[in-house]
């Protein structure tokens, strides 16, 4: 770096005076900042459009991520064109490239699953499968109103990405995963949950599941100490489970509850960030999550983590699944091919049909806006939002800090993801605990703690 900028206070810092605060991250930087013009084009203009207006420089720390992310997307240029300049959430939270999950097991406690791409290819990554729910649910493989979910939660916490050459891949794509349906559909009752909870306690050792992921609610708020939901969460915890809850998304609602599982001691309830897919952390901010204080005056969400932009697969051999790959051929269809792609699939969407002599100017309005109307980023992914995808975000950062450290007691887990953990300015600390998660930093800390020899 040919130059840095000596210390200026920033208005919005905290930081005393004299050590100089990055104006994108907003952290103080002992080094110094690496004014614009010092870096080199390339980079230039990518930091320029994910820092405020004013800003003319930035910390050595985010010169860093940001030319982490210059290399990755230009190794996956065609995917982020095609998927309509998405960022994926490792490059959004600065994972750690080298720690992936491996030899990890997380198991999903959800409505329905889906065996996706990006959980059994090249090879599965599916330990097992297991239906608490009544006989005639169908299996894994059958494709369900209720597969939908737990397929988003699995493969934003594991998936690599197989259908889109690895760039829309988890936090943890190498990760295994023990799949645990526990409803038909619709809402999952406190019960179900405690059943399917109970099933991983009993096989956790068989799989060598270290992480439990719910993205599901209670039945209502209650004490800890007279709820058999939250009783179990603080067993499979005692026993060396990390429990990693959903705070629910109740935080625009009278009293913004949070509910079993998440209102437990024990487990990590994660709340929702709204980083407007972006790096810029001034545009950050919250998602309508629920917070606390719980029935017993606990704190609740621990962490954050995305809870919108979230990129997700789509369940496939679905109408959704039919709209997308049409809106998605369309968006990319040169002018000419326009009106035969909506001859042939006319009974996909009837409004294109309708539409087809209309001029070309029109259609291609049109497809923009059933792009954004189904937050579809390409034929095999959308965006999602909800603390449902927040949780297992947090999930597979866990996995990565217990592949680091395999050591770890499910305690300091939660410790070091509150230690590492960033505040955003200006918001509540009710609203999002003690901050966004920093999956780099926590797996590097978890390192630092492995035992020597």
């Amino acid at each position: 770096m040919s130059e840095i900028i000596e210390a200026v206070q920033h208005p919005h810092s905290e930081v005393p005076a004299g050590r100089p605060a990055c104006p994108v991250c907003r952290r103080e930087a002992e080094e110094g900042l690496a004014p614009f013009d010092s870096l080199p084009e390339e980079l230039r203009s990518l930091v320029a459009a994910n820092a405020p207006a004013e800003a003319g420089a930035v910390c050595p720390r985010c010169v860093q991520l940001f030319e982490r992310a210059r290399a990755q997307s230009e190794k996956y240029a065609a995917v982020f064109e095609q998927g309509r300049r998405v960022l994926p959430t490792w490059l959004r939270l600065g994972a750690h490239e080298h720690f992936t999950g491996r030899g990890v097991t997380i198991a999903f406690l959800d409505s329905g699953f889906y065996p996706h791409p990006d959980l059994t290819t090249p090879e599965s990554r599916i330990l097992a499968y297991h239906n608490i729910v009544p006989k005639g649910t169908g299996t894994l493989d059958s494709v369900e109103p209720a597969s939908w979910h737990g397929m988003m939660t699995s493969v934003v916490a594991a998936g690599n990405g197989a259908l889109s050459g690895g760039f829309f891949r988890a936090i943890a794509p190498d990760c295994n995963v023990v799949l645990v349906k526990v409803s038909k559909s619709g809402h999952i009752g406190e019960k179900n949950i405690e059943r399917g909870l109970k099933w991983i306690l009993e096989n956790r050792e068989k799989y060598g599941v270290r992480v439990v992921n719910i993205s599901a609610g209670g039945d209502g708020e209650q004490s800890y100490l007279d709820n058999a939901l939250s009783q179990t969460v603080e067993r499979a915890v005692k026993a060396g489970l990390v429990v990693v809850c959903a705070v629910g998304n109740a935080g625009w609602e009278p009293g913004h509850p949070v509910l079993p599982p998440a209102s437990s001691p024990s487990s990590i309830a994660v709340g929702g960030l709204n980083d407007q897919n972006s790096l810029d952390r001034t545009r950050h901010g919250l998602y309508r999550s629920s917070y606390g204080p719980t029935f017993d005056g606990l704190q609740k969400p621990e962490v954050i983590a995305p809870g919108i932009w979230v990129p997700a697969p789509i369940l496939p051999h679905t109408p959704t699944a039919a709209e997308a790959e049409l809106y998605a051929k369309l968006d990319r269809a040169a002018d000419e091919e326009l009106r035969p792609l909506i001859e042939e699939h006319r009974e996909v969407d009837e409004d294109f049909y309708d539409a087809r002599n209309l001029p070309t100017y029109l259609i291609r309005q049109l497809v923009s806006v059933k792009l954004h109307e189904a937050d579809v980023i390409s034929e095999h992914y959308k965006f999602v939002d909800g603390t449902s995808f927040a949780a297992p975000i947090v999930s597979s950062t866990v996995a990565c800090m217990l592949e680091a450290n395999p050591h770890l007691t499910p305690q300091q887990v939660k410790r070091i993801l509150i230690d590492t953990a960033e505040r955003l300015p200006d918001v509540e600390i009710d609203r999002q605990g003690w901050g966004v998660i920093a999956p780099r930093r926590a797996v590097e800390v978890a390192l630092a703690l492995r035992p020597r020899g």
